[in-house]
């Protein structure tokens, strides 16, 4: 059980009496529930965080078919060992929140589908979730940061965000695949494992980079270009200077390793989407960054995010992989959120939305 900041916001009020919600997410290959409750003063208390991961082997991907069918198999644990860990009945849940969208077709379907059920099981209020309003609403309960620019960095997502009028408004964003998605791609292309995340073995790899190659710096006004980094590093590879992972070599020769590419990678993409997070800071003069997203696990972007953030007398706010990485406990803090201005999901329109964007929701609970 873990007291979180306080959660109070001039357009909602405190509750009159706790509330409580289960969450559910499944966008992508993490399978999550979480279970918060929104305390009378305005405090907010996560009571159950649990979370499946669907993992493939080295060199593959996971497909939409094969994740959804790994979601239907352990949703039933991972709602019970939520539920259980909370120590509340189904009864005694205010709402059921899950997420709508943006995420893959087939597990989204999957999730909503379980939600719909235990929302007619147990006669309770459905409320479907922003997948990316889910991850900034966490980042801002836990970290307490008041009106950041927010970098969300995930596999399916690249955005540059920033609150007005009751709308994450997006500054900028990725023209094509996003920063996760592409730092994926190239750990199967040097059959790095999968476990716990190809992303979080590209990083390690990189601490033991020596050697930064030049890739192209893709920076479009405030948007940015991906897919023409990974086809470049991708072509180190084929190099006759490259020396796959487990080849032996000697140290003295002039050679290119999976180390040298994983580091480049991460140093020129991560500095591209610094440069666009500074441009929103100074155009709307804020002093905080924040971020969300698995992407927003990996320290080197925190790093180079911190020095910059610093530069301008600025603060970086990020998570650890319990809130950053996909989770239920997001959703149903967003959905609680949502829920307690008035808002519920009918169960005919308990659809999901593949490309439902940040800036097409109503921040109904903020000024």
């Amino acid at each position: 059980m873990a007291l979180l900041r306080d959660c109070r916001n001039p357009r909602l009020a405190s509750p009159k009496k706790p509330l409580l919600a289960l969450g559910l997410e499944g966008s992508a290959n993490k399978l999550g529930a979480g279970v918060i409750k929104h305390n009378e003063d305005g405090s907010a208390t996560v009571l159950a965080n649990i979370r499946h991961t669907y993992i493939t082997p080295p060199g593959e991907g996971f497909l939409p078919r094969d994740t959804a069918q790994h979601h239907r198999e352990w949703a039933n644990k991972v709602i019970k060992d939520a539920v259980s860990q909370a120590g509340i009945s189904m009864h005694d849940l205010d709402c059921i929140c899950y997420t709508k969208g943006p995420g893959m077709g087939a597990p989204l379907q999957s999730v909503a589908l379980v939600a719909r059920t235990l929302a007619i099981m147990f006669n309770k209020p459905l409320v479907g979730v922003n997948h990316c309003v889910g991850h900034i609403e966490m980042g801002r309960e836990i970290t307490g940061a008041q009106n950041p620019v927010v970098l969300y960095v995930s596999g399916g997502n690249t955005q540059v965000i920033a609150y007005s009028r009751q709308c994450y408004r997006i500054f900028g964003e990725t023209l094509d695949i996003a920063v996760g998605n592409c730092l994926d791609r190239f750990a199967r292309v040097i059959n790095l494992s999968n476990d716990p995340s190809p992303g979080y073995n590209i990083e390690q790899e990189a601490k033991k980079g020596k050697r930064l190659v030049p890739l192209p710096y893709a920076t479009k006004g405030m948007d940015v270009s991906l897919s023409g980094i990974l086809t470049s590093v991708e072509g180190y590879t084929m190099n006759e200077r490259f020396r796959p992972i487990g080849v032996p070599y000697n140290p003295e020769d002039d050679v290119i390793t999976p180390a040298d590419l994983c580091y480049s990678l991460q140093e020129t993409v991560f500095a591209m989407l610094v440069e666009i997070t500074e441009r929103a800071m100074a155009h709307i003069g804020s002093t905080e960054v924040l971020i969300v997203g698995g992407v927003g696990c990996n320290e080197r972007l925190q790093e180079m995010m911190g020095i910059m953030a610093q530069e301008r007398g600025g603060q970086v706010f990020a998570t650890d992989e319990r809130f950053c990485i996909d989770n239920g406990i997001m959703i149903a803090h967003a959905g609680l959120l949502s829920y307690r201005t008035g808002y519920h999901t009918p169960l005919e329109k308990s659809t999901c939305t593949q490309r439902f964007r940040t800036d097409e929701v109503h921040v109904a609970w903020r000024l």
